[in-house]
């Protein structure tokens, strides 16, 4: 019996362990920062249910450069081989040819720098990152047993995208599940965030101006659409990022549903309107916005009861 129970304490000691870190940058005008706000605070409440996670989230005056290298020097202390990291960026980006930067508060924080501080990370990891010109990203940041995900394909496409936005509902949609297995993993919430993405800009009749890509090799630009026949996605798809159950059941509420599907309704409302904003007098896009972003606080109000 006392064999068994040392054996038993043993398996516990060496259970792998879940990290994640959410960033959301500067948004630059107060409908992204609310938004960008919003997103990462929906990130942490499903993710805080999953079991031996540690989510760390940083917004606001706290995204900056000094306290993203902080949380992952933290993880570093902490993290064994078989444990994950995922961490996840949004906002907005920039890339000058030769490296990627994400807007914070204070000094911004290169792709490079992203690497340093992940490189002294053992578990494996995930990086998503969800902003204008974060393709430019790619090059530094790809590393074996690395997944690397980003909203644009390069450097150049420079306008704010709306992936990120999908990204974070996927972890509220049951329909992201496609194996039903009650595990989601990087490669489904990529492919359910890269659909949606391409519905949009085809159901607006615009025309794409980011387009996903996934790099989970250690040596290549990645690819939009991962599969079998180019090699890319067999590590994202066994990197679980939440078991399901909790998320689950506040979709499956049919009052939680119908204010996700007014939160998803409003903001394309306010995408839509920022697409309109040179072609308005700048008071009525001012109010439009405003009555816009109000009836946003008030459904996320409610959807945090």
């Amino acid at each position: 019996m006392r064999t068994v129970l040392l054996l038993a304490a043993a398996a516990l000691s060496v259970q792998a362990n879940s990290f994640y870190l959410t960033v959301a940058g500067l948004g630059g005008e107060p409908d992204y920062e609310q938004r960008f706000t919003a997103w990462a605070g929906d990130m942490k409440k499903a993710l805080a249910g999953e079991a031996g996670a540690k989510v760390e989230v940083l917004t606001g005056k706290d995204a900056t450069k000094a306290n993203i290298q902080a949380k992952l020097a933290g993880f570093a202390s902490q993290a064994k081989a078989d444990d994950t990291l995922a961490v996840f960026f949004i906002g907005h980006g920039t890339f000058d040819d030769i490296d990627y930067k994400l807007n914070i508060p204070g000094q911004d924080i290169s792709a490079s720098e992203l690497a340093d501080a992940l490189n002294k990370i053992p578990a494996r990891q995930l990086v998503v990152i969800g902003t204008s010109a974060s393709g430019g990203a790619i090059e530094k940041l790809q590393k074996d047993k690395r997944t690397v995900i980003t909203a644009t394909k390069a450097g150049t496409e420079k306008n704010a995208t709306v992936f990120a936005r999908f990204w974070v509902e996927a972890f509220r949609d049951p329909a992201a599940d496609t194996d039903k297995n009650q595990t989601l993993t990087a490669l489904e919430v990529y492919k359910y965030a890269r659909l949606k993405t391409k519905d949009y800009f085809d159901t607006q009749k615009r025309l794409a101006t980011e387009h996903s890509m996934l790099e989970d090799t250690g040596k290549g630009d990645g690819e939009n659409d991962p599969s079998v026949a180019n090699g890319q996605g067999l590590l994202a798809g066994r990197f679980p990022l939440l078991h399901l159950g909790s998320a689950a059941t506040v979709a499956a509420t049919p009052a939680k549903q119908a204010l996700l599907k007014k939160k998803d309704d409003l903001e394309t409302s306010i995408d839509e309107l920022k697409y309109k904003k040179a072609s308005m007098d700048t008071p009525a896009y001012t109010k439009q916005m405003q009555q816009l972003l109000l009836e946003l606080a008030k459904v996320q109000a409610s959807l945090d009861q």
